[in-house]
């Protein structure tokens, strides 16, 4: 469980409250306005920002003691973050080992991963050889690498067309099945279609999450203004 205990964030005239849970395994979407914080509420996660006042636990553990990459969490960003002069075998094998060099074991891990997300037999070719959506799926075969137990998507697969973006999102439910995912997304269908609740955000307000059939069959009053 993700908890946020009494989380208070400011910065430049911003502020950001969370008093809530996160259960896992399964798709958190994290859906409202532009500018209402659904970013900010993601980075206090990763480490990328601290909290003002307040804790983010994950099973106990205060977050705030471990620096980011020290995080029992994972971030899909929307360019992918690919070196475009490495292979995508080395491209993912970096997620479980940082060296020029990896071992034969690393590689392989990278080889199963690669295969998972359907792009076996594409190892040695280079980000820019690949179209969009394999590149979607190059980075998630690193988040495989990376094996923790929370990932977050800050519209990871916006870029992506309608169907292929819906292809990738149910893929993620596949090969993360025991992961606890945040997904940011302005598109609600997308929560419709892989989320088990949604978590909404305006003005700097995290609400609790809820699951979402309800949430969608009879929306706050905020929510349904956003949605509408």
């Amino acid at each position: 469980m993700l908890t946020f205990e009494a989380v208070q964030f400011g910065r430049e005239g911003f502020a950001l409250s969370a008093d809530c849970s996160v259960t896992g395994p399964g798709i958190s979407a994290v859906i409202g306005p532009s500018g209402g914080g659904k970013s900010t509420f993601l980075s206090l996660v990763a480490g990328f920002e601290v909290p003002d006042a307040g804790r983010i636990l994950w099973r106990g553990l205060d977050l705030a003691r471990l620096a980011p990459g020290k995080r029992p969490v994972a971030v899909l960003f929307q360019d992918n973050n690919l070196f475009p002069h490495l292979d995508i075998l080395a491209n993912v094998a970096l997620a479980a080992s940082p060296v020029v060099r990896p071992s034969q074991e690393v590689l392989e891990r990278a080889r199963t991963a690669l295969a998972r997300v359907g792009l076996a037999g594409m190892e040695a070719r280079r980000p820019g050889d690949l179209s969009g959506g394999q590149q979607s799926r190059a980075a998630l075969a690193r988040i495989l690498l990376t094996d923790r137990p929370v990932v977050l998507m800050d519209e990871a697969f916006s870029a992506l067309g309608p169907a292929l973006r819906v292809e990738m999102l149910e893929l993620v439910g596949e090969v993360l099945p025991e992961a606890t995912v945040l997904m940011v997304t302005h598109d609600p269908d997308d929560a419709r279609r892989v989320a088990k609740d949604v978590i909404f955000v305006e003005a700097g307000h995290v609400s609790a999450p809820v699951e979402t059939g309800a949430f969608f069959d009879a929306p706050p009053e905020a929510a349904r203004r956003y949605l509408t």
